[in-house]
């Protein structure tokens, strides 16, 4: 057995020594984005720290703890916080949740992020459904020798984010009169916010949003051969003219306050499911 499947083992039968029920949708929120996990019932908490061979997160708007219980009934796994690569972890130990998760038993992963609007259309506080994405990441999280138990060694990228999952997203969204947006998101290093330059180049190769997560993640999801739905919170915009300056603190502010849209998605979306 590989190092890798061996890690993942020991950090699944650590977790499920905590919680033996077999979760069916994994969850991962992004910054300012953490509150969701307050809609879980019956839940526990496992600090990061705790489980084997998970990194910790060290980003403000990242709690740190992995949240198992139940949402509308249905058995769930969520990351309040999530892993990039900017902090100086390798690609394999971002997404190192993801593949834990698999091997819990989840079929269907939800993601949400904080990001950038490059849209003309976008305002913020806005939310962007993903249809598709650029990886514009400068490491790869399926590099290196395949490991044929995990995934294919080619995995087809031409529908990562479920269409199906989409298209039940936005009827949850106009019957509960949500305007939402659907987009391509722009997945790359930071952890600086963009220049204007880059805003526009990165809006000109067909980006709607952009941010420092998310993309590893669901590569590796679909390797797993997951079901994936993700969404963005519009924080910034990156298209105002020169006064725009970003800060954390604001993105976050932006974050919280469109989570209560947000979470009535997901929250409807896993009912479905």
């Amino acid at each position: 057995m590989s190092d890798l499947l061996q890690q993942i083992a020991a950090a699944a039968d650590h977790i499920k020594k905590e919680w033996p029920e077999t979760p069916q949708v994994g969850i991962i929120l992004g910054s300012g984005l953490g509150n969701l996990a307050g809609d879980i019932t019956d839940s526990i908490e496992i600090p990061y720290e705790e489980i084997p061979y998970f990194p910790s997160s060290s980003v403000e708007g990242h709690r740190g703890k992995l949240i198992l219980g139940k949402m509308n009934g249905r058995p769930v796994v969520a990351m309040a916080g999530r892993f990039h690569y900017y902090e100086g972890h390798s690609m394999q130990q971002v997404t190192f949740p993801v593949r834990v998760m698999k091997a819990l038993g989840v079929r269907t992963l939800l993601l949400s992020n904080a990001a950038g609007g490059m849209n003309a259309q976008f305002k913020v506080g806005d939310l962007m459904i993903i249809r598709d994405h650029i990886n514009l990441q400068p490491e790869h999280p399926l590099r290196g020798t395949n490991i044929a138990e995990l995934g294919p060694r080619f995995p087809d990228m031409s529908e990562p984010y479920s269409k199906v999952l989409i298209a039940k997203a936005k009827e949850i969204a106009g019957a509960n009169n949500i305007p939402v947006h659907t987009g391509v998101y722009v997945g790359v290093q930071g952890p600086t916010f963009e220049t204007r330059a880059e805003y526009k180049f990165m809006h000109v190769i067909g980006g709607d949003a952009v941010g420092m997560s998310t993309v590893p993640e669901v590569i590796v999801g679909v390797h797993s051969g997951l079901q994936i739905f993700a969404m963005s919170v519009i924080t910034d915009l990156g298209i105002r003219e020169e006064e725009n300056v970003i800060t954390h603190e604001e993105v976050l502010e932006a974050a919280n306050a469109a989570e209560p849209k947000l979470t009535l998605i997901f929250r409807e979306l896993i009912s479905a499911l």
